[in-house]
């Protein structure tokens, strides 16, 4: 029998972004804006991408190498406060194992003329397969995509 176990962590990663909260959010919530920085730049093959921008909505992001399982990132959005803020939950598996399951919130708050993003993320990590550290990191990552991806847009 597998062992079993659960490790739950809490982060919060801040960025500033040059660029108007109504900016931030619309590359947060619109399809076609995401799917051009929300990828893995370690690995970017094509995989699926939906985005069902609502409350109650779902968002599934899947991908991976092509010798290796698949990553699947399946969210459900919460709570949406047009430029201000965006809660959902969501889980990861890599191939059938599921590894997470979490509990996010993005606060976007005017800061001179640009954003300040606040990421709170409430995670458990099931089974030792993932670890909130690599999470944490891999967040980071996204979100100075999502800030090189601004960048170019101002």
């Amino acid at each position: 029998m597998t062992e079993r176990s659960v490790v739950h962590s809490t982060f919060i990663i801040e960025r500033l972004y040059p660029a108007a909260p109504s900016k931030v959010f619309f590359a947060l919530s619109n399809a076609d804006a995401k799917r051009r920085w929300f990828t893995d730049p370690d690995n970017p093959m094509p995989g699926r991408f939906q985005m069902d921008f609502r409350i109650g909505g779902k968002e599934v992001n899947a991908g991976g190498p092509k010798d290796g399982p698949i990553h699947v990132y399946t969210a459900t959005y919460q709570d949406i406060v047009p430029d201000q803020r965006i809660v959902y939950s969501y889980d990861m598996l890599f191939g059938e194992t599921r590894i997470s399951v979490s509990l996010a919130t993005i606060e976007l708050f005017a800061d001179g003329k640009g954003t300040r993003l606040v990421l709170t993320e409430q995670g458990a990590f099931l089974d030792g397969h993932d670890t909130s550290s690599s999470r944490e990191h891999g967040t980071g990552v996204l979100l100075d995509l999502l800030g090189a991806f601004l960048n170019e847009k101002t």
